[in-house]
């Protein structure tokens, strides 16, 4: 008998159905249009955009209206230039795209082309459309290939990665299309919001951005905010020592807690620790490990032990040349470059005895959820994204729609085996492979971590089964592997298959092959050779499919149904067959840790017997449930540090709006002199306190106090002694000095020099105090928790405190900048001269005797004798200095670094 919910749904159809069934007359209509394009010129599809663009620019029509002409020309364009003629549903994904959804289509539906269409419609407005892809190799590919088909529509693609100069950055942001992975974007809002000059500044707007494999870069990535920092002081001695402790640490010194990956000290791992590091003369004798005093070392030692307990070598990191880099779980790439932060990253590197690079201090740093939200618009695609459809929904205003297939979904997917024990399992999908291998089936085994794959690679090498392993260790053949993973027979061990941008093509990748052959035979003719190949592979095709299709085989289950899914819908692709299962055991961590007490008791009471596999539908609920419970903690962890980011996010806002106003503006005299007025009313207001008698003044006290912040003279104790004088007349006497002070002091720098020097000061300080800032926040939010013990919730007292903290920052940065403005001055002559001779004697003691410069040419260098300028350098033109870094050589030639020379005025 039908619930109520599914007979409604047969009846009604599902609210996804009805939205898609809304759509259809829209995609009725752009193909009407198409024998009408199909007529255009290739010339008069460009015009077509020309037409659209006034339209919308200067006519105000809106993209809603324009879409189903837009779409038709876009169609036309990619038919033409591609020779790939976009089928209904891909039309749908690219409505929905445009509305600010997510599209989720499952894998080989052909997401790369479908986001050319809204991607084109929204670049009409001529404010810039940016793509945002996974890696850098997909950024590159996705422009060089879909760039064919904005040529033929008349626009411009750009694409983002790291290595590019600033000026190549500058122009690949302002093409009408832009492809860029998630960090580049992120790192270069950072920048450009450290800049001291609207001109260096990168970006140029935030309209909209469509997000290829949505899900792992809004949720799987959020979690980790994007820093850019400075080092500090070296603590590797520190470290090294901690690092020796901690092997002495028993079992009942911590506690672990493996569902939140957690692990603290019990009171006699502190009492323990506490003595060995009184012994070490690391803890002073009178301090113990609960004073203030010793946050530092408390901080050092629980890291230490996180780097042992949590993270586990060949899982969460691998060491190579002498480093320890990240693996990303949910793709199993290496993430060179990122390292974790507060210490835990040298305390894993002191774990394996590698280099200990110092820490760092944050300079910048912004969550991808709050840069993201700094769009207009947002779209995104992949293949799995209705399991978080409730988090895309209220972090970030996104819908879930899924799209239809373009043909039936022809995969079986199968109920997962369970087995009592690990070897159990293994042995079972050994048997497994080498059934479908010896039938010609291809094999994609999934697994989730390094080390499991190379176990499964050695079962195999045992068993004599040819196969290769896709992971970490192996990145860089990602692409021959996956194209060959297609073939009769192959097995291609993957550690997780998310966001990998590749189809695996049933009978092998016939470009691969193509290439391959040329490159073992330049002097072939290419057409014979293509023909060649294609017929051998029409053939190994037909006994794909003949043999059932890509077969996928997990080995575990991941703690979200997502990265499950993804690894499923590598098979059975654009109608496809294909065969999909998972094989368990009670032993794997999923189960261990997060399977119920329930599931337990019911395996045995069926009475699971050694070597001997459960499979029941029950079962795959039952897990799912599982699931979702981790699923639904782990959105909570990423909503509760969104809360904390929020109230960071809103100051980020204030401050970098600040900084833009400030470089925007011709003249900032009048921001400074503000500034100047308000610290003298916070002056006279504590020297000189309202609704106070003068004999209670602090006349000594203010005079001292405005010689320091305003650096002049002034007879406060006279004005104070005249007759009925109130504190309001002095304020305006003190403002009236201070101002004429400033007046005279532009008058000798000069009236362009002083506006010069004013916005350099006031952007320098902003920066060196939101530097300060952050580093106090990352504080107070590491201590906040503690306050939940006190019954007071933690969010609010990091609010307020953060609020506090916010006013202050702004209170120093008036009292910073007044007090800065008003004790330059110009250097005399005798000043000059000895500072021209010290130049000349660094110059002459300058070794080595020529310095390396970047040139136009990223990768070229340059010799350059010291004392000789940059060709075209102008000493007062900041435009002719190229973009040095900080600590390159100074383009004047002076020999010394750009920070010291000439940077210092920027």
């Amino acid at each position: 008998m039908l619930g109520i919910g599914t007979l409604s749904k047969k009846v009604f159809g599902t609210p996804n159905d009805r939205k898609v069934k809304r759509m259809r007359g829209l995609v009725d209509r752009i193909n009407a249009l198409e024998p009408e394009f199909e007529a255009l010129s290739d010339e008069g599809i460009k015009e077509k955009t020309e037409e659209f663009k006034k339209r919308v620019q200067e006519a105000g029509e809106s993209l809603d209206d324009l879409l189903p002409e837009a779409f038709a020309n876009c169609r036309e364009a990619a038919k033409r230039a591609l020779g790939l003629r976009a089928f209904d549903v891909q039309l749908l994904g690219g409505i929905f795209l445009h509305q600010g959804n997510i599209s989720e289509m499952k894998t080989g539906e052909g997401k790369t082309l479908v986001a050319t269409f809204p991607a084109y419609l929204n670049a009409l407005t001529g404010r810039g459309v940016h793509i945002v892809t996974v890696n850098d190799y997909l950024a590159k590919r996705d422009a060089e290939w879909m760039g064919k088909v904005y040529s033929a529509l008349g626009l411009r693609t750009g694409v983002i990665y790291p290595g590019q100069t600033d000026g190549e950055k500058k122009d690949e942001y302002a093409a009408d299309i832009t492809y860029a992975t998630n960090n580049e974007l992120g790192f270069d809002y950072l920048r450009d919001n450290m800049e001291p000059e609207l001109s260096r500044m990168r970006q140029r707007d935030h309209y909209y951005a469509i997000v290829d494999e949505v899900d792992s870069i809004l949720i799987d990535e959020a979690r980790t905010p994007l820093i850019i920092s400075g080092p500090s002081q070296d603590r590797s001695e520190l470290y090294r020592t901690i690092d020796a402790l901690i092997p002495e640490i028993q079992d009942e010194h911590f506690e672990l807690d493996e569902k939140t990956r957690n692990v603290s000290y019990t009171d006699a791992g502190n009492e323990f620790l506490e003595n060995r590091l009184h012994e070490l003369g690391i803890l002073p004798e009178e301090h113990t490990l609960y004073d203030p005093e010793s946050t530092s070392i408390v901080h050092h030692v629980n890291q230490g032990l996180r780097a042992h307990k949590l993270f586990q070598k060949d899982k969460e990191y691998i060491v190579r040349d002498g480093e320890v880099v990240l693996i990303d779980e949910f793709t199993g790439r290496m993430m060179a470059g990122r390292r974790l932060s507060d210490g835990l990253h040298q305390a894993i590197e002191a774990k394996e005895g590698v280099d200990i690079r110092p820490e760092n201090v944050t300079l910048a740093s912004v969550t991808f959820q709050n840069y993201f939200r700094l769009y207009d618009k947002l779209a995104g695609m992949t293949g799995t994204a209705a399991t978080e459809a409730e988090e895309f929904g209220q972090i970030y205003g996104l819908g879930v729609v899924e799209i239809p297939t373009n043909m039936p979904v022809a995969r079986e997917d199968e109920h997962d085996q369970i087995y009592k024990g690990t070897k159990d399992k293994f042995e079972a999908i050994v048997r497994e492979i080498r059934k479908a291998h010896e039938k010609g089936q291809p094999i994609l085994v999934g697994t989730t971590s390094i080390d499991k794959s190379e176990f499964l690679s050695g079962l195999l090498q045992k068993e004599g089964i040819k196969h290769n392993v896709l992971n970490a260790r192996h990145h860089e053949q990602e692409a021959k592997i996956i194209a060959e993973a297609g073939v009769p027979g192959a097995v291609t061990i993957a550690t997780n298959m998310a966001g990998r941008g590749t189809d695996i093509q049933l009978g092998g990748n016939v470009e691969m092959k193509v290439l391959e052959a040329l490159a073992a035979d330049p002097e072939a003719d290419p057409d014979a050779i293509r023909h060649k190949i294609e017929a051998e592979h029409a053939e190994d095709k037909q006994k794909v499919l003949e043999s059932g299709g890509l077969f996928v085989l997990a080995t575990e289950r991941h703690e979200s149904r997502r990265i499950d899914n993804q690894l499923r819908g590598r098979s059975g692709r654009q109608g496809d067959p294909g065969r999909s299962v998972f094989y368990l055991s009670l032993e794997d961590d999923l189960m261990r840790i997060f399977g119920s007490e329930r599931l337990e008791s019911v395996l045995s009471k069926i009475g699971m017997k050694e070597g001997e596999a459960i499979v029941h539908p029950w079962i795959n609920k039952s897990l799912e449930k599982a699931q979702a419970k981790v699923e639904g903690r782990n959105f909570d962890i990423r909503k509760h540090l969104l809360k904390f980011d929020d109230v960071m996010n809103d100051q980020r806002k204030v401050i970098f709006a600040q900084r833009r106003e400030i470089m925007e503006a011709e003249d900032i005299g009048e921001i400074a002199q503000d500034m100047r007025e308000q610290v003298i009313d916070d002056l006279v207001d504590t020297y000189m306190p309202p609704k106070s008698y003068a004999e209670q003044w602090d006349t000594e006290g203010l005079t001292q106090a405005v010689k320091d912040k305003l650096a002049i003279d002034v007879p406060v104790e006279d004005w104070a002694a005249e007759e009925g004088v109130e504190n309001e007349e002095i304020r305006e006497r003190l403002i009236r000095a201070a101002n004429e002070f400033m007046a005279s002091k532009a008058a000798s720098f000069g009236p362009e020099a002083m506006r010069s020097i004013e916005k350099q000061i006031l952007l320098n300080t902003i920066d060196s105090k939101w530097r300060e800032h952050l580093l106090t926040l990352e504080h107070l939010r590491s201590v906040v928790g503690f306050r939940g013990y006190a019954q007071r919730d933690p969010l609010n007292e990091f609010k307020s405190e953060a609020f506090q903290l916010f006013e202050n920052l702004l209170d120093g940065l008036r009292s910073d900048v007044t007090e800065k403005l008003s004790r330059i001055r110009p250097l005399t002559a005798e000043e000059q001269e000895e500072m021209q001779r010290q130049l000349a004697q660094q110059v002459a003691a300058a070794r080595p005797a020529t310095v390396t410069v970047d040139m136009a040419d990223p990768d070229a260098e340059a010799e350059v004798p010291v004392g000789t300028p940059r060709e075209g350098f102008d000493e007062n033109d900041p435009e002719t200095w190229g973009n040095p870094g900080r600590n390159e050589a100074c383009p004047c030639g002076s020999g010394k670094k750009f920070k010291h020379c000439h940077g210092r005025l920027l």
